[in-house]
């Protein structure tokens, strides 16, 4: 029988055996708990002097447990405690353990003699052996075992069903009880992910998103100035008011899910970067090397925009020395790595650990690149997140690379 539960882990095996040994002792009675294989799982209580003698036998201990194991089952097929005799002729009883008509194993108890009388009605288990006769030792203590009246017997095995009875419907309650903490932890940790996504999501959307700017008042203002711009030929103007109206539309975007193309989420960028040229010239430059297979592949939204703020703010603006940005994208067959790599002077170690746990107090701009990789973990699975490489030398740079699944959109 494939069982769904096992004795050992569905009860506490060292409460099971200081009851089982305060039980033998009240009753005076030999008892033994073995599991659905007729194994012991509990160290013997009680046992007379003859089976304790003859489990250290290799061949007897044999006979015995498949006495055990025999007694269990058909305790199991009865759903009741079952009086036999074992293969040496003590009268002993089998209570089943059962959980939802799973039997996980099974008390066993008795090594005692009867009224001979009634000794003689009841049913050997297996067949009688009589090998243990070979033993003079085991024969003297055959016959100074002790007797029980039968009553007494009867009435200790039925005492033994009730508790059982009790301990598996406890340790069932009990196992109910975990489970159900354990779907509510579950339900809140879930509950908790959403509300982080969400939360992370409104952190990422531009600024001009806190201001209640109406859409189509931005929209109109801004092809008004475009209009103006290019009958008066102002062509770098008409471009730029362009680029930002096209960001403007970026940021707007509704998703619930704060994911978008990479053709979109690129698209941004390069608008970004054309309005920083107009502002920085010739302080920078840029390359967006994103083969088209690439482009239908969904991430995260404003997922890039945190890099490339933080690229100015701390290596264009620091320096006078020209700077250079790389957006690639690859894969592994499975992910995409999408890298950003820029000419920098690099992070160290620790700043670099700082950054990832978002220690803003320790490091200037870890904040976004730490919402980067909660994002990332969130929308994908912990498996996902980013990754910062950096040799912390002059114009050696830094690359971070982003890890995402190759999802179309």
């Amino acid at each position: 029988m494939n069982n769904k539960y096992k004795l050992q882990e569905f009860l506490d095996v060292d409460r099971l055996q200081t009851l089982q040994d305060n039980f033998s002792k009240s009753m005076m009675i030999a008892l033994v708990v073995v599991d659905q294989d007729g194994i012991p799982v509990t160290s013997p209580s009680g046992f007379s002097d003859f089976c304790a003698h003859s489990r250290l036998n290799p061949t007897l201990a044999k006979y015995c447990h498949e006495s055990d194991n025999a007694g269990g089952r058909a305790a199991m097929e009865s759903l009741k405690p079952v009086v036999y005799r074992c293969y040496c002729g003590f009268v002993e009883f089998a209570v089943p353990i059962m959980i939802n008509d799973h039997y996980l194993g099974a008390f066993i108890s008795g090594q005692v003699k009867v009224e001979e009388e009634k000794e003689q009605t009841i049913p050997y288990i297996l067949n009688h052996n009589q090998i243990w006769r070979e033993n003079q030792q085991l024969i003297n203590l055959h016959e100074s075992a002790k007797r029980m009246p039968y009553d007494r017997f009867e009435s200790t095995a039925s005492t033994l069903l009730h508790v059982s009875s009790y301990l598996v419907e406890q340790a069932h309650a009990n196992n109910i009880q975990r489970e159900l903490r354990k779907k509510d932890l579950e339900l809140t940790d879930e509950l908790r992910k959403r509300v982080e996504i969400e939360r992370s999501l409104h952190e990422a959307e531009f600024k001009a998103l806190s201001y209640q700017i109406n859409p189509h008042f931005l929209f109109n203002v801004l092809n008004t100035i475009g209009r103006l711009a290019y009958l008066e030929d102002a062509q770098r103007t008409e471009t730029m008011v362009h680029d930002f109206s096209d960001m403007m539309r970026y940021l707007l975007r509704k998703n619930n899910h704060g994911l978008i193309t990479m053709n979109h989420e690129i698209s941004y960028v390069k608008s970004y970067m054309s309005i920083q040229k107009v502002r920085m010239s010739d302080r920078f430059d840029y390359e967006c090397d994103i083969p088209e297979k690439y482009l239908s592949v969904v991430c995260p939204f404003l997922i890039l925009q945190p890099l490339v703020e933080n690229f100015f703010n701390y290596v264009v603006e620091p320096r006078d020395t020209s700077s250079f940005l790389q957006i690639r994208a690859k894969d592994d067959g499975h992910d995409v790595i999408l890298e950003v790599t820029d000419n920098g002077d690099g992070i160290s170690q620790q700043n670099i650990a700082n950054i990832l746990s978002g220690d803003q107090n320790r490091q200037k701009g870890s904040i976004g690149i730490n919402n980067i990789q909660n994002r990332l973990r969130l929308l994908f699975g912990e498996s996902y997140g980013l990754e910062i490489i950096s040799a912390h030398q002059p114009a050696m740079g830094t690359t971070i690379k982003l890890r995402f699944p190759m999802l179309p959109a």
